[in-house]
């Protein structure tokens, strides 16, 4: 239905319909919500370095692209879903990017999580070509890719956003406009801040609880209808049995590796100190996860923080 409706949805504001969708990073996140786009009828180009990913979804019904300019070309709108800001930048403004073959009006979204300043940037970038842009990362993790129950964040015109949200609501439930350019990637940085410390919380005190004698599914199952119930310890517990389909049941493998938590959590500090805020638990929990990639755990889900107390000597 959202697709026969974007394919009626003709010049509005100045926007081309968006019957052709690009895809761009393929990743544990994107690869599922690309996906997803398909499973909603979208018609749909997608590119990634690794060429195993892109044959898994020509497999599933899209088109692969040869560039992400060649993508750009043949996209009324384009979202991309990175690692970094380096990623983001490059895939963008590099040879054969995005905006080498960006036409106008085109609307970009990129839902990486990265500085709200380099958005902004590449906003600049975008608007040169008669583009659009809107900084759009997501919460919800794999579990929220795999079943299109994403939060998206969203930064930038209103009258952009309004164009976009249609498209963006076949991977999420929930679509928030934040403000101007970057506010999307302030929300989510503030959100991943406060996701470490959760986890990191939780993981110390059902550490504690094991060591006193508690057993860890009991403490776990007593927070959950208590006071301490969060999401890392309902939704995503860093305790393996618990749920079979989360990371911990699979010995941290998929999910979002520890070094992208890092990652985040380090822009949040340079966000911090612009700003000259006050992140006393953020720094704690940006010192915690960089510990973890110095003991080899950079690949791991971020909530194998619970081993290394359970570990720790």
């Amino acid at each position: 239905m959202v697709f026969r409706f974007l394919q009626r949805l003709t010049v509005m504001n100045g926007y081309r319909n968006f019957s052709n969708v690009g895809f761009v990073g393929l990743g544990n996140m994107g690869n599922s919500m690309a996906k997803n786009l398909l499973k909603k009828g979208h018609k749909l180009t997608v590119y990634d370095t690794n060429k195993s990913v892109v044959m898994n979804l020509i497999e599933a019904g899209a088109r692969g692209a040869s560039s992400a300019e060649e993508l750009s070309k043949e996209s009324n709108i384009v979202i991309t879903m990175l690692p970094t800001n380096d990623h983001v930048w490059d895939s963008y403004t590099g040879e054969k990017g995005l905006l080498r073959g960006a036409q106008k009006n085109t609307i970009f979204i990129d839902s990486s999580t990265i500085d709200p300043l380099m958005s902004q940037k590449i906003s600049i970038e975008t608007l040169k070509k008669g583009a659009k842009f809107l900084d759009g990362p997501v919460s919800g993790g794999v579990v929220g890719a795999r079943d299109g129950t994403l939060t998206f964040m969203v930064g930038g015109n209103e009258d952009v956003y309004k164009c976009a949200k249609s498209v963006l609501e076949a991977m999420g439930t929930r679509i928030v406009h934040c403000g101007d350019v970057g506010m999307g990637q302030v929300a989510k940085l503030c959100n991943n801040m406060l996701l470490a410390i959760s986890m990191i919380g939780v993981s110390e005190v059902v550490n504690l609880a094991d060591r006193l004698g508690l057993d860890p599914k009991v403490m776990l199952s007593i927070l959950n209808t208590s006071t301490g119930r969060c999401w890392s310890s309902e939704i995503y517990p860093p305790i393996p049995g618990v749920i079979d389909t989360v990371p911990s049941s699979n010995n941290y493998q998929g999910g979002f590796m520890t070094s992208l938590m890092t990652k985040d959590l380090g822009l949040a500090q340079s966000a911090a100190t612009r700003s000259n805020t006050a992140i006393p638990l953020g720094s704690l929990a940006h010192q915690i996860y960089r510990i973890l990639m110095s003991h080899g755990h950079e690949q791991k889900d971020f909530s194998v923080v619970y081993q290394y107390f359970k570990n720790f000597k």
